[in-house]
């Protein structure tokens, strides 16, 4: 699921600045940019996202398969997947950073119409329900029905870069970056009352299927790609899609999600 990867070394790297849209981030940016110079994001080397977590997975979705490797700096709330907001040293901070590959979640959705949607999830894979009525899902495993039927508000599979959010929000596991594993997580579940969920490999190919469509119609989303009214979600590992994601040495997203589990 995630890798450690050796970039190769740049005297002086080309930097592309991407902030998000608050007047924060904005401000950042123009003196960034009048410091160390910028150019466009097709000839960057390295990317410098500035904002939150919501702008940072947007930028490792747009710059997937680019081999452009992505610095966050904080500019939002929360920022666990960001490093600190500095402006000072920048070149030295990105030529000493650690740089993680990430594989997607390949997510196949097909609607009640039959038509068919693809996504892609560096977090999580999830599942809801579209109304007041409880979602009812079948659950298979590499072809085994694992679960013939979970009455609840969703199920989410999440990555081990993505156990530490919206998993962790449903009290799913904390995955390390380096886990072969998938979280497989129920929220809320009301039947089977006592399942709290599965850990499952990273190679396996999961299968939900939504039960009385019409009377409990479902939603499903990767990411932030979402699909409604959904009959059937496939999720698997993507083989070839890679996102790159840079974070200070001394404090590595490793040492984040550790860190996370010591949390109360």
């Amino acid at each position: 699921m995630t890798a450690a990867v050796t970039t190769p070394t740049v005297a002086s790297p080309a930097v592309a600045f991407v902030p998000n849209a608050t007047e924060g981030a904005q401000a950042a940016c123009e003196r960034l940019r009048a410091r160390y110079g910028s150019v466009a994001a097709e000839q960057a080397d390295v990317i410098v996202a500035l904002g939150g977590d919501g702008l940072m997975l947007e930028t490792l979705h747009r710059f997937m398969n680019t081999g452009k490797p992505i610095y966050g700096m904080n500019r939002g709330s929360v920022g666990f997947l960001m490093n600190e907001f500095n402006e000072d040293g920048l070149l030295d901070r990105l030529a000493a950073a650690e740089v993680t590959a990430l594989k997607p979640l390949r997510m196949t959705a097909v609607d009640r119409a039959g038509k068919t949607y693809r996504g892609y999830a560096l977090n999580e894979v999830s599942l809801l329900r579209e109304t007041h009525q409880a979602a009812k899902l079948r659950i298979s495993i590499d072809g085994r029905v694992r679960l013939e039927e979970l009455i609840c508000d969703g199920v989410l599979v999440a990555t081990p870069a993505g156990s530490t959010a919206y998993n962790l929000s449903a009290h799913g596991p904390i995955l390390p970056l380096d886990a072969s594993l998938l979280a497989l997580t129920p929220i809320s579940a009301f039947r089977p009352r006592r399942w709290r969920g599965a850990l499952v490999p990273k190679a396996a190919k999961i299968a939900i299927e939504v039960l009385e469509i019409d009377k409990r119609p479902v939603a499903a989303a990767a990411d932030h790609t979402e699909i409604r009214n959904v009959a059937r979600v496939d999720v698997e590992e993507d083989p070839v899609a890679t996102s790159l994601v840079m974070f200070d040495n001394d404090h590595s997203w490793s040492e984040r999600i550790l860190t996370e589990q010591f949390r109360y």
